[in-house]
């Protein structure tokens, strides 16, 4: 009996140990941009992140056009949209995202929203420049921007979005991801380190899971000074091991899943004030469970042999690079027809 009750406690505490994992899912701090310089020698792209798109942009661009089809997670790349009442010309020019430098951090994301002026309920979404891919090969970029592929296909091994890997290959949960957490269960808690400056609007949190679907955590109020973590905790989440369905689940393709940082939510509400709000965020973190313990552990590498969730993550990369790619051509052809005077030339006077 004291040996049945021995093993049971041993099964409950290694059982305990596959809990509440600790993840940095993207820091803003490692986005600064450091390579492409523009014509006054100031970088323009982040080399970690830097995205090529011109190989799925098809025929009829030129060279110049398909050279601007590049984009990083660098900070300034990054969009805010207001809803759909809120979308005056004054307010999309005077809603932005710059990196801004912090004391304590380094360089962040700094954001700047125009609401209305007027009463009502507005939002605003802070969203990457490109839905941040779950399965992208490691690769080498320089200075100039050419993107050559790495050792590995980005499959097995360590993506060029989660956090940096040991000579081993393996990711240390400890350091910062770019926008990637895989081997994801239940989410115990999520946390924003988040800058306020009294404003009373709200902030939430888009999550993507390996379904695509898109999860909504409500973090709470920015109406504090200072940084402050905000966080989210899961009413659903039982920690105790005695108290939860115990159930068996398909391993392969389904418990390999993993979560993807979709962006921010900001909420003003009607009887808030209106006009320029302004905030500053420096990581994302989450709490979770593993979906499977060991997975190295494992006899066969179920995805390097089937590639049932790397086809489906190529598939939805592909669509996300046409549709970018083209955009990107479009705002170059914008920029080429845009008025580059300020202001009117003098009329010459006799």
């Amino acid at each position: 009996m004291k040996r049945m009750f021995i093993l049971v406690a041993v099964a409950l505490f290694l059982a305990g140990s596959l809990f509440a994992d600790e993840a940095i899912l993207i820091d803003f701090t490692v986005l600064e941009a450091d390579i492409m310089a523009d014509q006054d020698g100031n970088p323009t792209q982040n080399g970690r992140t830097l995205m090529d798109f011109a190989n799925v942009a098809g025929g009829g661009y030129t060279d110049d056009q398909l050279a601007v089809m590049k984009t990083s997670l660098a900070l300034p790349n990054w969009e805010v949209r207001l809803s759909a009442s809120s979308r005056t010309v004054e307010n999309i020019r005077d809603s932005y995202v710059r990196s801004s430098d912090s004391q304590q951090w380094g360089k962040v994301m700094g954001v700047r929203v125009h609401y209305p002026l007027g009463p009502n309920y507005a939002r605003a979404w802070i969203r990457p420049p490109f839905e941040i891919p779950a399965f992208e090969p490691m690769a080498n970029v320089d200075q100039d921007g050419n993107i050559e592929p790495a050792e590995g296909d980005g499959i097995v091994g360590p993506s060029r979005f989660e956090a940096p890997a040991d000579d081993e290959g393996k990711i240390d949960a400890t350091q910062p991801a770019y926008g990637v957490v895989k081997n994801v269960g239940v989410i115990k808690s999520v946390e924003v380190n988040a800058y306020g400056l009294n404003f009373p609007h709200g902030l939430s949190v888009i999550l993507i899971d390996s379904q695509g679907n898109e999860k909504t955590y409500f973090m709470g109020y920015l109406n504090y000074e200072g940084w402050k973590p905000l966080r989210w905790n899961n009413p659903q989440y039982i920690s105790e091991v005695r108290n939860r369905e115990l159930r068996i689940y398909p391993l392969y393709p389904y418990a390999t899943p993993f979560v993807k940082f979709g962006g921010f939510i900001l909420h003003r509400d009607a009887d808030a004030i209106g006009g320029d709000f302004i905030s500053y965020f420096k990581d994302v973190k989450i709490i979770y469970d593993r979906a499977v313990a060991d997975p190295a552990s494992r006899d066969i590498n179920d995805e390097a042999m089937w590639h049932i969730i790397y086809d489906r993550e190529t598939e939805k990369k592909i669509y996300e690079m046409q549709r970018f790619g083209q955009n990107q051509v479009l705002r170059y052809l914008e920029e080429q027809k845009k008025a580059k005077e300020d202001s009117f030339t003098p009329t010459p006077t006799n």
